[in-house]
């Protein structure tokens, strides 16, 4: 029997010295376990999950300083627990580890050396990785060693791509054309086909995707070709999923669902392993071709959700008088709990940049006001020794660094540069700097020392002339070089970037100038000689230099192409770099701190440009990201992770989840409508930081700033974004209008009982912050009509027999938006329209009079338009035909189709049911 009629299969767990324990025996009954994540509004940043429990700690087994404790010194703040749920179908979960997945072995019919189709059926954290090679791997017959390469499928920056070998060593490959849209609830389905004769002297890949492994398969873009026929090798590899080679590549993170390996393009089926109807815990099993599959490494058969992960960070003592009951309340909580405690803001992102590249030498020059020299970040690297006028902190307003100094002309900075690698025969020297004006006579920028042919390298510039100096070991001049400058290399701030390599019997050196987010030019030259390698940046300023300010001087061992990547972008603060771009960075950055998946919808679209990322806080960085772009933020509820769900993902959802208010205990008490102002904001403003605003303000209608009964008054809001342009204020002060002024009621909570209603478990198990529910049959004393939402938190309190979950919930109404050429969403309304009599409830014919206009359309002229639903006095109508080509019309119409007909008096207004919105 299954739940409610047996118990509820709850396991709790802690990581005890950095394995997952069951604690679930030692956990109370008494008390059910209250699980929150989300957030309360859809205005507000998401708080950190919690989870509520009591442990029993009769053995003080669960107190940290008890020596007598089995867990004694292995729990302390911060231990990991999870909680999870035994419920629906099996699969087989992957955790990224090597030697993970589920395998069987080669066989004759798994021998295709012709067409073959693949597909594959996953739930994954990893879709999309970072790395030299972004690939994961998924199904494959292939393996380097002795050269038995078959084929395999892999994600390759998140496109399906398929390689194969016609010999065992040769490999051809191919990628899917387009990027698959990416569900909020990260399942996919793969297919792959390769058409190894195409008829044209060539063969054919081609990709496709569908939402589960039973389809339906759409194609994905264009399908590939290439020359020449091709084969399979028939090697003697074993077929295997998630880790499905021998090779370095990601492994996949999260669920196989199912498989399938046919003998040609939709031919017999050779393999199809089918994780979903397997018993949790089997180690092995039999798939319907007969192929016995093992379960490898630590991957395991199961069906547990997890519903909760997050860490202890107190474990206080309780106990009754007599100290017979002795028990630990804890309150466990997400990662975002403790991203929240840190405060410390990251470092500027040239700071965290150019140390990722190696350099010989590096100093930011970010020291505080009253620093005497400038300290470097690299290990082994002494301090910038200065003297002269040298004023810390001065000058905070390059994008990509932190407040840097004021130089005095006449100023010097002496700095040792270790020894490189050996072998190293190219380097780069690079500078940041900004002057008041150009100097009027040669002067001093840059110049070092180095154990090569030219001793002393030195960096003059002038009004309209920059020179490149070099000097042999007795002060011989080798090199004097000149060409000629703009303005733009003293206008705002400037990177030189200076490299020398050994060619031959010569040393090619270049110098560039870089204004800072592009090119100012720059000019090269040859020497006799030797390279060397730099020992000292040895520079004096010159006298004729103007309000100089320096920064970020660095040493890198490596020649053009590479080292110039130290400081691209960097040096601007990544500004105008998409949010979940940014996003994806930071967490790449901050790996050892937080994981972060991102659901972008259509990858295509660049999320919201942003300005430069200042230094802040990591959790205040993902967050201002966040609100720039509108999305959700929130704690992935199966791992210590964090999950941004991109604002376009909330556009035009199908619901996740569909209720019947008439079924026992799909919505149970209250389902309460509210009808207040506590999201109304009708005059908002919003600014750039550093830049300018616009503001947007509702001037009419029920929500508008005019004094009731005309409006509500003036609701107002102004916030500062950190965006990429000015001109992006306008498009959201809109939007952030549009969301404040949706004229419906709400309903806060939305209350399912899933002990009385056990059928919705397996929807629910997959419900995402975000995603979108309905509410079908409402009672008769509410609008007609579902009930739509958008579930912004979810609360759930889990015992052996009862689960009782609460939706935190916003209407869905104001993220239904226009699509053009849609035949229900690309319908856009005239400029007023009235009736132009009075109807009766069961009237099918009525006139429409539009003022100003346009008319609307005819069905004489354009037939494929019809039908359409207008609303009139609250009462759906569908149109099926209009007559008359002026501002006068006949419309034929069907009554009543959300369950209301009534009489209309003329003038009423009648409005498009589903009016095309434009979307931010």
């Amino acid at each position: 029997m299954a739940f409610p009629s047996t118990p509820l299969d709850v396991l709790v767990e802690l990581q005890v010295g950095g394995t997952w324990t069951d604690i679930t025996a030692d956990t109370y009954t008494r008390s059910p376990i209250g699980i929150e994540c989300g957030r309360s509004e859809e205005s507000v940043r998401t708080n950190p999950a919690k989870c509520t429990l009591e442990i029993n700690n009769r053995s003080g087994k669960y107190s940290p300083r008890n020596p007598r404790s089995p867990y004694y010194g292995l729990i302390g703040r911060n231990t990991p627990i999870r909680v999870s749920v035994n419920s629906g179908p099996s699969f087989l979960s992957t955790t990224g580890a090597t030697g993970s997945g589920a395998r069987t072995p080669d066989a004759a019919a798994l021998d295709v050396t012709g067409d073959i189709d693949i597909r594959v059926d996953a739930t994954l954290d990893n879709w999309r990785t970072t790395g030299v090679v972004p690939s994961v791997d998924l199904v494959g017959k292939w393996s380097t060693t002795g050269n038995q390469r078959s084929w395999m499928v892999q994600s390759r920056d998140g496109k399906p791509h398929l390689e194969w070998s016609p010999d065992g060593s040769t490999v051809l490959q191919a990628d899917a054309t387009v990027m698959p849209v990416l569900p909020v609830s990260r399942r996919m389905a793969w297919r792959v086909t390769l058409d190894v004769n195409n008829g044209a002297g060539g063969w054919t890949a081609t990709f496709y995707t569908a939402p589960t492994i039973a389809g339906p398969w759409t194609q994905l873009g264009a399908s590939v070709t290439g020359a020449g026929t091709t084969s399979i090798f028939n090697s003697t590899t074993e077929l295997k999923v998630g880790d499905a080679t021998n090779l370095t590549f990601a492994k996949p993170t999260g669920r196989i669902h199912a498989a399938e390996i046919r003998n040609g393009i939709g031919g017999s089926v050779v393999a199809a392993p089918n994780f979903t109807t397997q018993t949790p815990g089997a180690g092995s099993f039999t798939d319907s071709t007969g192929k016995v599959w093992t379960v490898l490494g630590t991957s395991a058969i199961t069906n547990r959700h997890v519903r909760f992960v997050g860490e202890v960070s107190s474990w206080p003592a309780r106990w009754d008088v007599p100290g017979k009951d002795v028990w630990v309340p804890i309150e466990a909580a997400g990662i975002l709990r403790r991203l929240g405690q840190g405060r410390k803001s990251l470092d500027s992102t040239l700071r965290r940049r150019i140390p990722s590249h190696s350099p010989l030498a590096y100093w930011p020059c970010e020291d505080d006001e009253g620093a005497t020299q400038a300290y470097s970040p690299i290990k082994g690297v002494a301090p910038l020794r200065l003297t002269g006028g040298w004023t810390f902190g001065q000058d905070d307003t390059l994008a990509g660094s932190s407040s840097l100094p004021a130089v005095e002309p006449g100023a010097r900075m002496r700095g040792t540069v270790p020894a490189p690698p050996a072998g190293t025969m190219q380097w780069s020297v690079h500078m940041l700097y900004a002057v008041d004006a150009a100097p009027a006579s040669d002067a001093e920028f840059l110049s070092w020392t180095t154990s090569g042919t030219v001793r002393r390298w030195r960096i003059l510039i002038r009004t309209g002339v920059g020179t490149v100096q070099g000097f042999a070991a007795d002060g011989t001049q080798i090199v004097n070089a000149t060409v000629g400058v703009g303005s733009d290399v003293f206008t705002g701030w400037q990177r030189l970037q200076f490299e020398a390599e050994q060619n031959g019997a010569n040393v090619d050196w270049s110098l560039f100038w870089f204004n800072i987010g592009g090119s100012a030019g720059g000019f090269s030259g040859s020497v006799a000689g030797s390279v060397g390698q730099v020992a000292l940046v040895d520079t004096q300023f010159g006298a004729s230099i103007s309000g100089l300010r320096v920064g970020h001087l660095s040493v890198l061992p490596v020649g053009d192409g590479t080292d110039g990547n130290a400081y691209r972008d960097a040096d601007h603060g990544y500004s105008n770099e998409p949010a979940t771009d940014r996003m994806e960075r930071l967490a790449a950055e901050e790996s050892a701190t937080v994981a972060l998946a991102v659901f972008n919808g259509s990858v295509p679209a660049a999320s919201e440009p942003l300005g430069p990322q200042r230094p802040a806080s990591l959790l205040d960085l993902l967050q201002d990201a966040a609100d720039c772009d509108g999305g959700i933020l929130y704690e992935d509820r199966a791992s210590s992770s964090l999950v941004y769900r991109d604002r376009r993902t909330l556009y035009n959802q199908a619901p996740a989840l569909v209720l019947d208010y008439t079924v026992e205990g799909e919505v149970g008490p209250p389902l309460e409508p509210v009808e207040d102002d506590q999201r109304t904001r009708n005059d908002v403003t919003v600014s750039r930081s550093g830049g300018s605003s616009s503001r947007a303000v509702r001037s009419t209608g029920p929500l508008s700033v005019q004094p009731p009964p005309q409006g509500v008054g003036v609701y107002d809001e102004s916030v500062t974004l950190n965006l990429g342009a000015d001109h992006q204020t306008e498009h959201i002060a809109g939007w952030r209008l549009h969301l404040g002024t949706w004229d419906e009621a709400r309903y806060p909570t939305v209350r399912l009982m899933l002990h009385a209603a056990s059928h919705l478990i397996p929807a629910y198990l997959t419900l995402k912050i975000g995603d979108r529910i309905q509410i079908a049959n409402p009672p008769s004393w509410l609008p007609p009509g579902p009930i739509d939402l958008v579930v912004q938190g979810i609360a759930e309190v889990v015992d052996q027999y009862t689960w009782d979950v609460v939706l935190t919930c916003t209407p869905a109404g104001p993220w239904t938006v226009g699509v053009v050429g849609d035949a229900v969403l690309g319908r856009v309304a005239t400029d007023g329209c009235t009736l132009g009599g009075a109807v009766s409830a069961s009237a099918t014919s009525f006139t429409l009079v539009s003022s100003p206009g346009p008319r609307w359309v005819d069905s004489a002229t354009y037939p494929s338009r019809f039908p359409f639903d207008l609303l009139v006095g609250g009462e759906r109508v569908r149109v099926t035909a209009i007559t008359g080509t002026t501002l006068t019309q006949t419309a034929t119409v069907t009554r009543a189709v959300n369950g209301i007909s009534k009489a209309h008096a003329a003038g009423a207004a009648v409005q498009v049911a589903d009016p095309a919105r434009i979307a931010l």
